[in-house]
């Protein structure tokens, strides 16, 4: 978790920069702190406004959403009435709840307590949970929670239907709470209470909005005074998640009816102020719909929110000011030089350190929504489905919005090794620089492969689905347990490997890849007997075979070092490894993800020795699950790193998670798989990250189709892997594609992009005529025979 606030500014230093330093310099200043830690990127969270009951024991007065019973038809709103609202939120893409109320009226209302009773309840908090809970079920929203002042088991309790709350400082002023002061009359609006209960929700690792509220009768000082008590708690506990710098805007029949609103400049200095304080990585709102027509300004000073938006419902706080409609909001956005993202209730750092900031209960719902660098999934493509794409590339580069881009494709085009934050800018591209990454890593694959895409005629050969280690993205393996999942448990007989890997070569292959599963039976010489099976029924093939996990579980049952079994696996005919088993090369992810595989520096080292017996191999990145763009990061830096060192590489093959069979999306503990961007993105930064060390950046068309392969070749890669003829990994997760893809079918695919069809061997070379003569004349595969009794699979 990324703690975005220092101590460097103290108060005195703080009051001194904000007395000094002219407007224009200070919001300058502001932004470019801002562009430092946010880049080109303005969030907003599209919201269902739940106003659970307008009762207040307080009596702000600024205030026209508090009211008296005699004001309301009903004090509360009723289970069904908060399902309607929620409902009509969900219906046009809200992906939170979030509940307003005034604090604890049942102190106050004998009306707010009998209302409580009949609802089953003592006290407004208890409903909450209630309502909140019943909202998250029915609709899968995320609730966030304003209810006001919150003690420490009121946040423990709560953060089990809530991922998020929120309570405003609004100030440190003791005077507001004075005779005549803003806050005369409102016991919960005593700062020394409010940084009591916000203290109190770092205690309870809540992620919490807070901020002040400018305009009210407090001074400058006394708003460094809010914002430096706020960084201080902030340091101690890293629980928040946003500052709001909210301008006070009088409302009629309210006591401050006629108190003139704050200049707008007060707004700004205050926004600049506030992001001076905080740093670079703080997320630092101001409410639009109180400053519209102004929104450049503000984002010129600062900030990088504008805080929930509801297409659905209105800002029942500020009811004169109706929110922006989100597609003027993007264009007043795009104005002032950056990108309107959607996000959650929870910020993306707290999406990403969900462990230890959100209940396991809210989990498996908030991973759905969320993408990989936590924002909000919009778009319904899954990585294995035949959705429509959402979006193609348009190939045409704009100005780049996130100007640190520049720099670092500059550097990646002329060959440099980029460091690992530079690549996760990349991973962050959006936008217009979303479009510019990819049409720069199109163009610097024609410069690197021309326009030819190329594939290899080949048979894969998935020899048993039974394994005895439990990968937890993985729905193609049997266990014990793990029938449930898509198809039965069997094993090939060597003789049906042989009789496959021949009738591979009479319909064109010049390759079989031979994987499986782990199972308990085998030894290393299983998988000797495999090469060797294999030759004989097909002497001329090549055979591509046995990923890190295969070979280091083949050694350790032998006896052998793996430099000694790579030798002996190699004199039986194999030739090349594929780069399975890599998933991500993060061991933080590894852990989890499949945590009794080989680990990172296993997978190179065993990758680094195949290489130095003249073994080539490929190397994947299996990605969309439970990491995020610093995994795919390191994971591309360890490939360059090690092909920098070998050159054994042939190519890097990014692999999206297929989430809808996986155990592990299946227990609520990954995402939905890669988002459409994101597939997109992989590619091309691959293809930026490696160069000049891996020329060959293949697209998978087994998981993204043909139409989903396409759209990747123009944004980097140049090869389609194999023809396949059999596939059983990817459909075992639930993906929907074919199992071959013929010759022909291949050359349609390249041609219709207007790219050059190229048959290669597995090494990139050219087949021999008489292959690919035959793999354009192939005749239908005779049915699969040849598998052994399931009785006989689990022998311990």
């Amino acid at each position: 978790m990324r703690h975005p606030a220092t101590a460097a500014l103290d108060q005195e230093t703080a009051i001194e920069l904000g007395q000094s330093t002219s407007l224009e310099q200070l919001t300058l200043e502001a932004a470019a702190i801002r562009d430092e830690g946010k880049g080109a990127i303005v969030s907003y969270s599209r919201k269902v406004f739940i106003p659970l009951t307008e009762l207040c024991r307080d009596v702000c007065h600024y205030c026209t959403y508090a009211k008296t019973p005699r004001q309301l038809d009903n004090i509360f709103l009723s289970p069904d009435q908060v399902l309607e609202i929620a409902r009509a939120g969900l219906a046009v893409g809200c992906r939170e709840a979030l509940f307003t109320l005034g604090d604890k009226p049942e102190l106050r209302y004998r009306a707010a307590r009998e209302a409580l009773e009949a609802l089953g309840h003592e006290s407004t908090i208890s409903y909450l949970k209630q309502v909140a809970t019943l909202v998250h079920r029915e609709t899968g929203l995320l609730p966030h929670l304003n209810p006001g002042v919150l003690d420490l088991d009121d946040y423990r309790s709560l953060r089990e239907v809530a991922p998020s709350m929120g309570i405003m400082l609004e100030s440190t002023s003791p005077a507001l709470l004075q005779r005549g002061g803003a806050h005369f009359g409102s016991p919960d609006k005593d700062p020394v209470v409010r940084l009591q209960s916000i203290r109190d929700a770092g205690i309870a690792k809540v992620p919490l909005t807070t901020g002040i509220l400018i305009g009210i009768g407090e001074s400058r000082i006394d708003r460094i005074d809010s914002l430096i008590k706020l960084r201080d708690l902030h340091i101690e506990f890293g629980h928040l998640q946003e500052i709001i710098i909210q301008n006070f805007v009088p409302k009629p029949a309210t006591l401050m009816h006629a108190v003139p609103e704050p200049p707008f400049e007060e707004l700004l200095w205050t926004i600049a102020m506030a992001r001076h304080i905080f740093g670079s990585e703080m997320n630092i709102q101001a409410p639009p719909n109180l400053n519209a027509g102004r929104l450049s300004e503000l984002i010129n000073a600062g900030i990088n929110d504008w805080g929930g938006v509801s297409p659905v419902t209105p800002d029942h706080v500020n009811p004169e000011s109706p929110w922006p409609q989100l597609d003027k909001l993007a264009t007043r956005t795009a104005a002032a030089g950056k990108t309107l993202v959607q996000r959650l209730t929870l910020y993306p750092d707290y999406v990403r350190d969900a462990g230890d900031w959100v209940h396991e209960k809210l989990r498996p719902q908030l991973f759905r929504h969320s993408d990989a660098e936590g924002y909000a999934r919009c778009d319904s493509w899954a990585a294995g489905s035949s959705a429509r794409l959402p979006f193609t590339v348009s190939g045409t580069s704009s100005i780049l919005r996130d100007n640190k881009l520049t720099d670092i494709l500059q550097q990646a085009q002329a060959g440099e090794r980029l460091g690992e934050q530079q690549i996760e800018r990349l991973f962050n591209a959006r936008g217009p620089d979303f479009e510019t990454v990819c049409t720069i890593a199109d163009g610097l694959r024609i410069d690197t492969c021309g326009n030819s895409v190329a594939y290899v005629v080949n048979r894969n050969i998935n020899y048993t689905n039974i394994c005895r280690y439990k990968c937890q993205f993985c729905a193609f393996a049997k266990g014990k347990t793990s029938e449930n999942l898509r198809g039965k448990p069997y094993l090939l007989e060597m003789e049906e490997i042989g009789r496959r890997s021949k009738e591979a070569w009479e319909r064109g292959a010049t390759e079989v890849c031979l994987q499986g599963g782990i199972h308990p039976s085998f030894t290393g010489q299983t998988y000797l007997d495999i090469c060797q099976a294999v030759k004989k029924a097909a002497p001329d093939i090549h055979i591509h075979a046995f990923s890190p996990l295969e070979v280091s579980h083949g050694a350790a049952t032998l006896g052998l070092s793996d430099k000694a079994f790579l030798t002996e696996l190699k004199s039986v005919g194999l030739a090349s490894l594929p780069g399975t088993a890599a998933e991500i090369l993060d061991d933080d992810i590894r852990v989890t993800l499949c945590a009794d595989k080989v680990m990172t520096a296993d997978w190179l080292n065993i990758m680094r020795t195949a290489h130095s017996l003249g073994i080539p191999t490929t190397s994947t990145i299996m990605f969309g699950h439970m990491e995020s763009p610093v995994h795919w990061a390191r994971h591309l830096l360890a490939i360059r790193d090690l092909q920098s060192e070998t050159g054994g590489f042939t190519e890097l093959v990014p692999l999206p998670f297929i989430h809808m069979e996986a155990p592990l999306f299946r227990r609520g503990q990954a995402r939905l798989g890669p988002t459409w961007r994101e597939n997109l993105l992989m590619h091309a930064v691959a293809r930026l990250v490696l160069n000049p060390v891996i020329s060959n950046i293949q697209t998978s068309w087994v998981k993204l189709g043909k139409a989903g392969a396409s759209a990747c070749l123009a944004a980097g890669a140049n090869d389609l892997g194999g023809t396949l003829m059999n596939e059983s990994i990817s459909r075992a997760a639930g993906a929907d594609h074919g199992q071959e893809l013929t010759p022909a079918k291949m050359d349609q695919l390249i041609t219709e992009c207007d790219r050059t069809p190229r048959q290669r061997s597995t090494l990139y070379g050219n087949p021999n005529n008489t292959q690919m003569t035959r793999s354009y004349q192939a005749k239908s595969l005779a049915a699969n025979q040849g598998i052994a009794s399931p009785i006989s699979f689990w022998r311990e």
